[in-house]
């Protein structure tokens, strides 16, 4: 909890501060890599700080969570804080780098608002973020000690044992440590880090949603981002990286995991965005389930659509399950109220359900419009994020 006077100080601040984030982060990014570029070369995506998302999700947790300090001081926003340690877990963050951050970031505030940071409000502010970053550092701790590794220690050496091509831009690989070390499965919903070295030498670090669960491996699938910034890593994967291969991979984390009990069970996925979807629906397979399930994905076609027989498959081996689809551009005969873009006021959503969103954040943001109007409580709806958060504020 925020100190009284801290409060109001950052109250008093806070459209200051906020108002100026978007020149506070890029500065503060500078600054950090100026005098670490090892921190740019292995550690940040390159790609996420080039094209700004990396900035934005900064920003917007700085001032998502000073909001939640002065306006709900009694409830901290766990929510988000559990996502970013489950973030920053998987990438081997440690607590010596949080005082890192927060030198420069202090130095790139000083710098932005000059005079008006005085002492006070610099001492408020640094109230602020311990406070964050104290409850990430508790949360990071808890996660490795529950990982079983000391505190960073989350790549293993694996050897890819098997790849599949799920489209022509997606592709699936399965990876077993190299010294034949039992890796826990993680739970459905949850990703891995992969580490490549690339041709210029920098060690780069993606993550990806576990898609299955092949005995004694871990499976992920990665699609290929083409564009400006093209995706360093996705495109190495999909271009140099084939069975018998070497990869670093972190141990599962994420915290948009799938709920147990018997309460029905809404998929809701576009794109790629349907990689822990297929995890989850394997997992209900497997065990059995006979939980009432409803799978909705959008895409652009048929030949887009990732795992579109593994869907059709898992939904059949359930007893209460059903699977529905939209395409943009059909390629055959395809029904008209299933071309365009996914309508879920069509669907018979029961209240009770637990939903998870995966997907481009607008399409997730009109989904989750619909199904709260449909009943859903906002408390039952969970979305997972490929890349920076954009998405902070929203229930979770």
């Amino acid at each position: 909890m925020l100190s009284p006077k801290s409060t109001e100080i950052v109250r008093a601040t806070l459209p200051a501060v906020g108002g100026a984030i978007g020149e506070i982060t890029p500065l503060f990014y500078d600054k950090m890599f100026a005098e670490r570029p090892d921190l740019l070369r292995d550690l940040f995506n390159r790609g996420n700080q080039a094209n700004g998302s990396q900035r934005q999700a900064l920003a917007g947790a700085i001032a998502a969570f000073a909001t939640a300090l002065v306006e709900h001081p009694d409830v901290r926003p766990d929510a988000m804080l559990s996502r970013i340690a489950h973030k920053h877990a998987a990438l081997g963050v440690t607590a010596e780098q949080y005082e890192l951050v927060r030198r420069h970031l202090f130095a790139a505030i000083a710098e932005v608002l000059g005079e008006a940071v005085t002492p006070e409000v610099a001492a408020a502010w640094d109230e602020v973020y311990w406070l964050m970053a104290n409850a990430l550092i508790a949360l990071e701790a808890r996660l490795y000690e529950g990982a079983g590794v000391p505190a960073g220690e989350v790549f293993v050496p694996c050897r890819v044992v098997a790849r599949h091509r799920e489209t022509a831009d997606v592709a699936t690989f399965e990876v077993r440590p190299l010294d034949g070390r039992e890796l826990p499965a993680g739970r459905p919903g949850q990703y891995v880090s992969v580490r490549v070295e690339l041709p210029d030498g920098a060690r780069q670090i993606r993550q990806y949603s576990l898609s299955g669960w092949p005995d004694d491996a871990l499976r992920f699938s990665v699609k290929r981002v083409p564009g400006d910034p093209a995706g360093e890593v996705s495109n190495h994967l999909h271009d140099h990286v084939d069975v018998g291969a070497e990869l670093r991979v972190s141990l599962p984390f994420g915290d948009v995991v799938l709920a147990d009990g018997d309460r029905p069970v809404v998929l809701v996925s576009a794109g790629i965005g349907c990689t822990p979807m297929v995890g989850m629906l394997a997992h209900l397979a497997a065990t059995g389930s006979t939980r009432r399930v409803i799978a909705v994905h959008a895409d652009r076609s048929e030949a887009d659509h990732a795992f579109r027989e593994d869907v059709r498959r898992l939904v059949e081996k359930l007893p209460d399950a059903e699977a529905h689809v939209w395409y943009e551009r059909p390629e055959g005969e395809w029904p008209a109220e299933r071309t365009g873009y996914a309508d879920l006021s069509a669907i018979d959503v029961p209240a009770d359900a637990v939903v998870y969103l995966c997907g481009p954040l607008p399409f997730m943001r009109a989904a989750r419009a619909q199904l709260l109007a449909a009943g859903v409580a906002a408390a039952d709806l969970h979305y997972e994020v490929f890349g920076p958060d954009l998405w902070l504020g929203a229930d979770a």
